[in-house]
């Protein structure tokens, strides 16, 4: 119990020196202790914090909360510890559909592009499913979407190749994930899409926790598989394609939060991973922020190259010390002398009564 109550100690010291950081730091700098009095100041360094710098803080918060919760759906339903946004052509069909019109020189007003985004999400969730045989094998589902990842990336390299020098410079800081100039009507324009996705993640916990007991399992507790797979998808569809139209593609968010939140609780159920997998994505982004707006100032770096640059060798080692304990626990199984078939007054097997209460 020690090391998940440290761990936590760590998670909100960061996000606090990193809140700390994101309000103060900057041209002009702002003392901590001033920013209670400077926040809807009518000064410069009140309109730069109030009108600027919080609502970058608050959307770089909202948009972890949503990559890490749909990592961790995704990883739930498919039981696959790779399976992220990433893979399955849900970010990259979200990133074509808004790139898509900037590069046509398609005037599309600012409040359709996350329509646009959900659809091409949509597009790329719908094109693994038909693929994969809507759901029938998580593996299948995962490797699908990949290659459904990679054709979506290469229509967005031929929409690359088509573009001037202006478009492609934006696209290619579109593409990284970004949070610089980002106001309140970003992140009022995520509130409509927060409120239709939360009621669906509360409504598919109960789920996801029977999904981890395996297929036949979750079937034997009347729980149609297949169909609970696509809502899952649909659910990360909502939650991803809105953020990707404000920020971007922001990569191994959704991969890293979850890691972490089984690590600050391994014991933990579906409902108990999910907070703390949105609360891990959003202190992972508000962190990689930082040095994103400040490392090369005045020059802003994208936020997503900062979350794969941490992400991809955190999200091994995660990999790595969570696999231990996972052998040693096979040996000790091995040695362990036999259980019955089912436990007594019970029909069901005692392994599935044993995973039910995990």
């Amino acid at each position: 119990m020690r090391r998940p109550s440290a761990a936590l100690v760590c998670l909100g010291a960061a996000a606090l020196a990193s809140a700390v950081c994101a309000l103060s730091l900057g041209t002009p700098y702002v003392p901590p202790a001033a920013l209670s009095a400077t926040l809807g100041d009518d000064g410069l360094a009140g309109v730069v914090v109030t009108e600027l710098r919080l609502p970058r803080m608050v959307l770089a918060l909202i948009a972890g909360a949503c990559l890490g919760a749909a990592g961790l759906v995704l990883q739930e339903a498919l039981r696959n510890p790779l399976a992220v946004p990433e893979m399955l052509g849900v970010s990259s069909g979200a990133a074509l559909g808004v790139a898509a019109p900037l590069v046509l020189t398609l005037s599309v007003p600012l409040g359709l592009q996350p329509f646009l985004a959900l659809g091409g999400a949509a597009l790329g969730g719908l094109l693994t499913l038909v693929a994969a045989g809507f759901g029938r094998s998580p593996s299948a589902v995962l490797l699908t979407g990949a290659a459904v990842a990679a054709a979506l990336q290469a229509a967005l390299l031929v929409l690359m190749v088509m573009a001037d020098q202006l478009d492609l410079q934006l696209i290619y800081r579109y593409l990284l994930g970004s949070l610089s100039a980002r106001t309140w009507d970003d992140v009022t324009g995520l509130l409509p899409w927060l409120a239709a996705a939360v009621p669906a993640l509360v409504l598919c916990v109960p789920v996801l926790g029977v999904l981890r007991l395996g297929d036949d399992d979750a079937r034997a507790l009347g729980v149609r598989v297949e169909r609970a797979r696509v809502a899952a998808l649909g659910i990360v569809v909502v939650l991803i394609a809105p953020v990707v139209a404000v920020c971007g593609p922001v990569a191994w968010v959704g991969f890293l939060a979850p890691h972490l939140a089984r690590r600050l609780r391994p014991d933990g159920g579906a409902a108990g991973w999910l907070v703390r997998s949105a609360v891990c994505g959003a202190v992972v982004v508000l962190c990689a922020d930082q040095p994103a707006r400040l490392a090369l100032a005045p020059v802003e770096t994208p936020v997503g190259a900062w979350t794969a640059l941490v992400g991809v060798p955190a999200g091994v080692a995660l990999l790595k010390r969570g696999s231990r304990p996972a052998r040693k626990r096979g040996r000790s199984a091995v040695a362990a002398p036999d259980v019955p078939a089912a436990l007594p007054g019970t029909s069901l097997p005692a392994p599935v009564l044993r995973k039910a209460e995990r």
